[in-house]
Formats: C-alpha cells, sequence, structure tokens
C-alpha cells in the first residue's frame, strides 16, 4: 500500500505568535498528520508597499491596512523558525516551510536543511526564485493553483535546467533543453511532486477540477497530489481516491481566529477526521487486481447458486428444464454447466432442492 503524505499547512495561522506555531505543530502531531508545514518570508523582499489584499482578505481582515501590513505581523524570525524545526525534531514530525523570497529560500535549505521544498502557486512564473531553488534542493513539491498546463511545463523545465546545474546562462532556449533531456526528464520523475490548487479561500467545490490531476500526471508523468481550499474534508479524500500522493490542507486552533486564512482551515477535530479517512481510503483502494478478498470467500456458498432437483428425479430420468432449479448454496454443480446437463441423465435418485451430481 502506497501512503498518502499528509501535509497540515499551519501557513501562517499562528499570527506571528510562536507560541501558536506551536500549538499548530501539536495539533498535526495529535492527528497523525505526516508533516506540518509554515511559509518563511521577509516581508520587505515580497511585497510592495502599494500591493492590494485579495478579496478574501479583505473580507477577513478588513480594508483598513495594505496586505504588505497584514502579512508583517504573520512573520516569524528566522531564529523563531530554528526554534520550531528544532520542536518539530523532537516531537518527531516533519518540519516543512515554503520559501517567498531567495534569502528564505537559502535558510530553509543551507541552515534549517530542509530536504524538501514546496514552491507555491503563486511563484509558478518566478523562474529566478525557481531556478535558485531547483539548483539547492534535493526534491521540490510544486503547486499549480492558477496555472495553465503550459505554465506548469515552463516551471518544470526551469526545475530540471536547475537540477542539472549546468553552467550555462539561464534562458528559455536552455530551459526547453534541459526539459527534454533524458537526464533532466529523469530528475524530474525522482524530485517533483506535482500538486493540483484551486487558488480561492475558501475554494468553491465547482471549481476543484480533480481530474486536472490525471492531466498533469499523464502530459509530465510525475507524481500528482492535491491542495486543498475547500471547507470540509469530503474533497481530500477524494483526491486520494484518484491517486494523490500527497494531500495538503490548511489548519487552525480556532477557525474564528483573527488573520486571513484561519475560516478557510481545519479545525483539529476536522484534521483528525480527515487523516481517519485518508488511511481508510488508501486500504480500500487495494491491489487493484481483481479477485474475491479473504473476507468475502465465506459468503461465496452462501451467496451464489448451484443446480438442484426442482422436484424429484429417479434414477435414470432425463435432467430437463422441467426437473431442473437454480437455487441457494453454491456448494453444487455451477449455473453455467447448466445446459452441458439438460438432457444427461440421472445417475441415482435425487430429492427436491437437493444438488445435482453426475457421479
Amino acid at each position: 500500500m502506497n501512503k498518502t503524505y499528509i501535509i497540515a499547512e499551519a501557513g501562517v495561522n499562528h499570527n506571528g505568535d510562536i507560541d501558536l506555531a506551536k500549538e499548530l505543530v501539536d495539533i498535526a502531531v495529535n492527528a497523525k498528520a505526516d508533516a506540518v508545514k509554515f511559509q518563511t518570508f521577509k516581508t520587505e523582499n515580497v511585497i510592495s508597499i502599494r500591493a492590494p489584499k485579495a478579496e478574501y482578505q479583505v473580507k477577513t481582515t478588513g480594508s483598513e491596512e495594505s496586505q504588505f501590513e497584514m502579512v508583517k505581523k504573520l512573520e516569524l524570525s528566522f531564529k523563531e523558525f530554528k526554534e520550531l524545526k528544532a520542536y518539530c525534531d523532537k516531537l518527531s514530525i516533519e518540519f516543512l516551510s515554503t520559501p517567498f523570497d531567495f534569502e528564505s529560500a537559502d535558510f530553509l535549505i543551507d541552515e534549517l536543511d530542509l530536504q524538501i521544498i514546496k514552491i507555491p502557486s503563486g511563484e509558478i512564473t518566478n523562474a529566478p526564485l525557481i531556478n535558485h531553488i531547483a539548483r539547492k534542493s534535493s526534491k521540490i513539491i510544486l503547486s499549480t493553483g492558477m496555472s495553465t498546463l503550459s505554465e506548469v511545463e515552463a516551471a518544470l523545465a526551469v526545475i530540471a535546467f536547475g537540477f542539472l546545474r549546468r553552467d550555462e546562462p539561464p534562458t528559455t532556449e536552455a530551459f526547453k533543453a534541459a526539459f527534454i533531456s533524458q537526464e533532466g526528464q529523469r530528475l524530474l520523475k525522482e524530485r517533483v511532486t506535482l500538486l493540483h490548487c484551486t487558488t480561492e479561500y475558501p475554494a468553491p467545490v465547482q471549481d476543484v477540477n480533480l481530474l486536472a490531476m490525471n492531466t498533469m500526471h499523464n502530459a509530465f508523468g510525475l507524481q500528482v497530489g492535491y491542495s486543498d481550499h475547500t471547507e470540509g474534508i469530503a474533497v481530500p479524500i477524494a483526491a486520494v481516491a484518484l491517486g494523490a500522493t500527497i494531500i495538503e490542507k490548511h489548519i487552525t486552533y480556532d477557525k474564528q481566529a483573527e488573520g486571513p486564512d484561519h475560516k478557510a482551515s481545519l479545525s483539529p477535530e476536522e484534521l483528525n477526521h480527515m487523516v481517519k479517512g485518508i488511511r481508510q481510503v488508501e486500504l480500500a483502494k487495494g491491489s487493484g487486481i481483481k479477485i474475491p478478498s479473504e473476507s468475502e470467500l465465506k459468503n461465496l456458498n452462501i451467496a451464489r447458486k448451484s443446480i438442484v432437483a426442482r422436484k424429484e428425479i429417479r434414477e435414470g430420468e432425463a435432467f430437463t428444464i422441467e426437473n431442473l432449479s437454480i437455487k441457494r448454496p453454491g456448494k453444487g454443480i455451477s449455473p453455467f454447466q447448466y445446459w452441458d446437463i439438460l438432457m444427461k441423465t440421472a445417475t441415482r435418485d435425487f430429492d427436491k432442492d437437493e444438488g445435482i451430481s453426475l457421479l
């Protein structure tokens, strides 16, 4: 059985408080998630002071402050992230974080030694940052919200170029050459997982388009997963049934807390239910080989039927549609042999409902 990698996305739901960040780690640990993920950034490197808030951010935090001002309050220092990583190590849950700028990427890779880097949907066209991360990281999870298939391919081409660590200058043609190269394709398949995503908070179910996971898998031959922003847990569980190898879902300690993402996040109880539901779906998916399961074999003879005497049949009498019937249990001759038995002769007497035999 292939185990789905479940990421509890703490994001910025700590509201800039290290103690709340640790509480989110505890919630992920208690739910038995595989990893807890945060967001690492220096606001000055990421957001212009003129950047407007997203519509959902205005709804959840008001319009009085700018996006820069809102995000600055959600920032943790590198020192606090070191403390958070140590806390995760102590509790045996994998610490992940998404970098939004070069300085943060270097910190996560060089100082915290993260082996997996998640590139968020909003950075999928940020080729300089993608190339920088690919040249340094071991594995990449690429989120694809708001993207077309061609944009995903373009980002993968940059990643392939970065993985190859060639000395040539980065150009569009160099990216394409890396993408189609045998070594580039091998590295992508070994080290990249694509996450389908709908970048809205909360995401309308009718906009989810889960089958796009299959489209990306068929187009690029890479593992695919799903980053979910819908309300509830039904959609991520369905994504696992469709083949998602990674599930990422926002979590919170209180859905009514102040901040942009709390309302679209799972409560601790909901996270527990999601993890349990995913593990059940993994078991239910099985091997794909169509054979009876061990648990149902005991019901085979009870549920199936065999050929029996419709009425008393005497030795030497021919079997006909008038004196044969098909009834439970299925311990005798299979109904598939019904036509073979017709007009053969009884070798002994049979009582009504007795199973027919030819011996």
